[in-house]
């Protein structure tokens, strides 16, 4: 079977899953903002905005280079290694996470009336915080382990589940002015035990690896090498619309944060589909670069490239068509997101023409080359926000985001181009497919 026609197929059975997951959570928002109101929703969305911010940073970046490591140790038959890299990572999360669940209400009550209010959702916002972060680590590791199914259930599959679950028991059983803490709470606890249960099958993936390489120190410089610029680029890119949702705060009432809200997160979704191409592909683009394969390298680069390019067309197609439909469930008042999400929609097609640079980057040793177009991106949305939203309200928005996607997009491009040698631009996949062709003419005719 050829590469292409496996990552279409892998990656189909996984976004699928994520399409079904996301259904549900979308259900469940829907009911939030029709029976709590737009407003409750738009606090619940920042909530998650903040807790999943938080949870990028306990593993202090590790969780981001996760995959490319466990794919190269599992190449090399290298458990000892990678067993110390689990030990670091989670170590990480306990180290960061265990203080500030125990302290994220007591210091939220310092701060009067206000932080009172604050402090019945610090505490299990700081767990759903803790359990995202070691979700984050599983995931990263499965998916390098060659196990990309049991690395995303617990996003794709139970993560949808205890959100309807938490929502139905909170809506029925407690009082208007506790619901949305109980919801957290009982959410932030389940989840935890689905992370412990994920974590299992991370130990058992791990003891499975043959041991050949002889002892030796644990690689901690060049972890922190990779790990330090990662969790920077994991911020401004994975949870760009974190992000921007926090800066928006700022800018937009809770109803129209709770709008645009829903068309990030719809956005989130469809752009699984495009990761979750590379999640298949990435073990053996690593694999091939630590065997020194350059062609098979650029060879799989290009195919994850041309598919992620065109699932990325199809996905945006769709949300112009679908979009407006999929808003109007959330109320009438969500209407006025269907334009905005179009224009979001764009951003994945330019994320995915333009390539994955960030990996091809990291793989040629060179992460911080990264830091200076990511910066640039999520510099020019703050100042584009800024510029834009006052004036244009939503539309604005979607516009300072789609502008910022393409400084960014572009900027890791050219870096990737000049830096490594390597287009790893749609357009590099086009001249080969060509070049065959013409090739292919030239022997006919002969």
């Amino acid at each position: 079977m050829k590469l292409g026609r496996r990552l279409l197929s892998q990656s189909a059975v996984i976004f699928a899953a994520r399409i079904l997951g996301a259904g549900l959570i979308f259900l469940a928002q829907a009911a939030i903002a029709r029976l709590w109101g737009a407003e409750i929703l738009g606090e619940y969305l920042l909530i998650i905005a903040a807790s999943n911010l938080v949870a990028v940073v306990l593993p202090l970046g590790f969780h981001t280079i996760g995959t490319y490591f466990a794919a190269e140790y599992s190449a090399r038959n290298d458990r000892r290694m990678l067993e110390a890299f689990l030990r670091r990572s989670y170590g990480h999360i306990l180290l960061v996470g265990v203080p500030l669940i125990i302290l994220a209400a007591p210091v939220a009550g310092l701060f009067g009336v206000a932080g009172h209010q604050i402090a019945a959702l610090a505490m299990p916002a700081a767990l759903m915080a803790v359990a995202t972060a070691v979700i984050f680590n599983n995931t990263a590791f499965l998916v390098g382990l060659r196990r990309p199914f049991a690395g995303f259930f617990a996003e794709i599959v139970f993560r949808p589940l205890l959100i309807i679950g938490a929502f139905i028991i909170a809506a029925a059983f407690f009082t208007e002015g506790t619901r949305l803490a109980v919801f957290l709470w009982l959410f932030a606890v389940a989840y935890l035990a689905i992370a412990l249960v994920q974590f299992w099958l991370v130990l058992r993936a791990t003891r499975q690896i043959t041991d050949t390489i002889p002892v030796r120190a644990p690689d901690s410089a060049r972890w922190w090498r990779f790990a330090a610029p990662w969790v920077l680029i994991s911020l401004a890119t994975e949870f760009f619309f974190d992000i921007d949702l926090l800066v928006l705060s700022m800018h937009l009432s809770r109803e129209d944060l709770a709008i645009f809200g829903i068309c990030a997160r719809i956005f989130a979704l469809i752009s699984f589909g495009v990761a979750s191409v590379y999640a298949v592909t990435i073990p053996d683009i690593f694999e091939a670069e630590a065997r020194n394969d350059r062609s098979g390298f650029h060879h799989r680069i290009g195919e994850a490239n041309l598919v992620a390019s065109l699932i990325a067309i199809i996905l945006s197609a769709g949300v112009f068509i679908g979009g407006p439909l999929v808003l109007s469930i959330f109320g009438p008042e969500f209407a006025a997101g269907a334009w905005p999400l179009g224009i979001l929609s764009l951003g994945l097609v330019v994320r995915a023409v333009f390539g994955p640079a960030t990996m091809v980057l990291s793989i040629y040793d060179q992460p911080y080359a990264s830091l200076p177009a990511v910066g640039a991106g999520l510099l020019s949305l703050i100042g584009l926000n800024y510029l834009l939203v006052p004036s244009f309200g939503l539309m604005g928005a979607s516009f300072a985001a789609l502008l910022a996607i393409v400084i960014w997009s572009a900027g890791l491009w050219l870096t990737a181009w000049r830096l490594a040698g390597v287009d790893v631009s749609i357009v590099a996949r086009l001249r080969v497919l060509h070049q065959a062709k013409a090739q292919a003419a030239v022997s006919s005719d002969a």
